[in-house]
Order: structure tokens, then sequence, then C-alpha cells
């Protein structure tokens, strides 16, 4: 299934553009899920039929879903207190009432990633657009599944688990402190969860959608998404400038000025993305009808995959050179650690920690430099630990 994930500055009219998508993916014939991530129905609101925790018919070949988080996060909870039954006796502890509870904060996002690998699953439908939250929760949403895992993995790493089986042994021994069986299953269990969140999002048939009106705020809002959406080595296929006014403003208009301003983004828009216009209809879309006027473009064949390289210069220059694709990116914000096998890279408000490949790992850092929107990071090869003969 080919999973379109739309984002961008909150107030964009980014739900209207992703129910909009939804409704031309679904008329040129594909079968199409649209995922709702509000816990208010503005997805209801633009397609002219409500939405909730069970999958709605709006058109042809379209299906609208917004799951309940709450919910999500009530059931999870009350299957937990069940595993645990039996401790809770012991300790005489008495059950929460699901009624009675409300969501941790981070639980909507967790129920989010469920929905999504849910969603990415269906076998009734073809294409999945998932009308995320506003740019900067959708990027700490789409990070969680990998940043998540590698706390799991810190905390507790696979080769302590494969000691499992030798736990009553080494629990007799003094001094050996061992988990219980209940933090290793619970972590074999949150790891599948994680990872399959994560399959979806580096799968290459997902791709990202960036909306945003243009003007001086969007431009800063576009520039820091997209780096952050590089950073994770997420795909973007196009660029929707929204709202976009019409050309035939009178001069002595007040809508002259934004028209300047809205030219001026988009020339500087069309030199870094493709952009796709989207105008103003002069209301709020709402129903079927109006987000067809609205003519988005549809859904492409898959973008290429983001790639980031290791060129071999070891004969030329000495060093094997890591390329990292960060546009936009400054270079006064940008920021390099090496832990271990780990390279830690901070831009701007954004940060990564990547496995480094396993040529780079018998390498130290020779240096690093930003030139046309890559980084490029050298590593000489270690003489105690590089192959002989290379």
């Amino acid at each position: 299934m080919r999973t379109l994930l739309i984002t961008g500055p909150g107030g964009t009219g980014r739900t209207t553009v992703a129910a909009a998508t939804a409704l031309t993916a679904a008329r040129e014939g594909t079968r199409t899920l649209l995922l709702g991530t509000d816990r208010d129905d503005t997805l209801g609101a633009a397609l002219g039929v409500p939405t909730g925790p069970e999958p709605t018919p709006v058109a042809p070949g379209l299906t609208a879903w917004r799951p309940d988080t709450a919910q999500g996060f009530r059931d999870a909870l009350a299957a937990l207190q069940d595993r645990a039954a039996s401790a809770l006796d012991l300790l005489g502890a008495s059950r929460l009432d699901p009624d009675e509870l409300t969501p941790l904060p981070g639980a909507d996002d967790l129920a989010l990633l469920r929905a999504l690998r849910e969603a990415a699953l269906a076998e009734a439908h073809d294409l999945l657009v998932v009308d995320l939250p506003p740019a900067p929760r959708a990027l700490a949403l789409l990070a969680a599944p990998e940043e998540l895992r590698r706390g799991l993995r810190r905390l507790l790493p696979p080769e302590r688990q494969a000691a499992r089986a030798l736990r009553p042994v080494l629990g007799r021994l003094a001094g050996v402190p061992m988990p219980a069986e209940a933090l290793y299953e619970a972590t074999a269990r949150w790891d599948l969860e994680l990872a399959a969140a994560e399959a979806v999002l580096a799968d290459r048939n997902t791709t990202v959608r960036l909306v945003a009106e243009p003007g001086p705020a969007g431009a800063d809002a576009v520039r820091a998404t997209a780096l952050g959406l590089a950073l994770r080595g997420l795909r973007t296929d196009l660029l929707v400038a929204n709202r976009v006014l019409p050309e035939d403003v009178p001069a002595d208009s007040w809508l002259g000025g934004p028209l300047a301003q809205q030219r001026k983004t988009l020339e500087e828009w069309r030199g870094t993305y493709d952009v796709r216009a989207v105008a103003h209809l002069g209301r709020d879309p709402r129903g079927t009808d109006d987000l067809a006027a609205l003519d988005v473009p549809g859904v492409n064949a898959a973008a290429s995959p983001v790639e980031w390289p290791v060129t071999d210069r070891t004969a030329e220059d000495g060093v094997l050179v890591w390329h990292i694709p960060l546009p936009g990116a400054v270079r006064e914000e940008l920021d390099l650690v090496r832990r271990g096998d780990e390279l830690v890279v901070a831009v701007g408000p954004f940060r990564r920690t990547v496995p480094l490949p396993s040529a780079l790992r018998r390498c130290t850092v020779d240096g690093a430099a930003l030139r046309e929107g890559t980084l490029a990071v050298r590593f000489a090869p270690d003489p105690g630990l590089w192959p002989r003969g290379r």
C-alpha cells in the first residue's frame, strides 16, 4: 500500500488539502483510506460527513477513519491490568475503572502510531492518506518509533534478554539482580509495535506532502519542517501552496501587499521544491464539491528513496565520505558528536542519533563540510581496525 503523510504549519488548511487529495485519488480509481488525527472532527467538517472511530464511507472508493485515541489508551491500560492481575491482587491494589482514566501526555501519539500501523496493513485499500498533526507535533510523532526503540535497547539490551533462560540460576547468586519476566515481555511487545510503525515510515512507498500558505511565516515554517523531515530520511514529494490569491487583484486593493509577498515566496519555493499552487476559494471548503473545486494534485508514483551514501575515497584522499542530505541547513546550526558506533547529528532544533554504517565503525571522524544542502562527513580508517590490504 502507498502511504501519503500530509502535514504543515497549523492553520494553513492542512486537513482540507488532505481530504481533497484523498478524494482526488478515489475519483482516479484508487481505493483510498483517509486517516484523521484531530480529536475534533475537522476532517468531517471538510468532507461534509461526520467521521469517528468506525470507518465511514465518504464517496465511491473513499473511506475516512478518525480513531478515538482516548479510548485506545483506556483499552490498552485495561489490557495491561488484566495481564498484571496476579501481581495487583498480591499487592492488594484496586483496579482502575477504564471510564475514570484520562490519557497521559504522549498517550495520543502512541495511539496514533498504532492506528497508522493498522491502517497501513488494511488490505481493502491501495492508498493511505494521513492528515498528520501540525508540523512541530508531526515531526515529534514521526521520530518517536526510532527514538523509543533506541531507548528500550539501551535500557534492556538484547544481549541481556538472552540471559532470560538463566534467570532462575542467576537469581540465586548474591549481587546479580535480574529484571522481572514481565519487564522482558513488555519490552519485547513494545519493540514489535514500534518496529512495525517504524517500518511504515521507512517504506519506500511512504512519502510526505507539505502544505503551507505562501508568505514569510510560511517560508520559515516550510524550511524548518523540510529540514526536520530530511534528518529523519523521510521523502517529500510536493509542497502544496494553499490559499493562493488570484493574480488579478486591483493595484489599489489592500490585498496588493499580501499578493506581492505571495509571489516572492512562490518564486523562492519553486527554486527548491516541486510546488503545486491551490487557489483560494474565497470561503472555507465544505463537502466533496468544494474539495473537488480546489483541484489539488493527485498521488504521483513513489518518490525516489532518500539515500545517505558512503563514498570510498581512500585511494585519492585516504578517507571515506558519508553524504547526509540536509536541504536548508545552516552551518552555524550544525553539530556532530561521535558516540561509539553512533553519530549524533543536531541541526537547528532537531537531533537524531544514527548508527554508523559498518565500514565507518572502523574509522575515526576526520572532519565535515556542508555544501549545497548536503553534509559530507569524512572518516579516516583506523589502522588498528581496518582490514589489511585496503
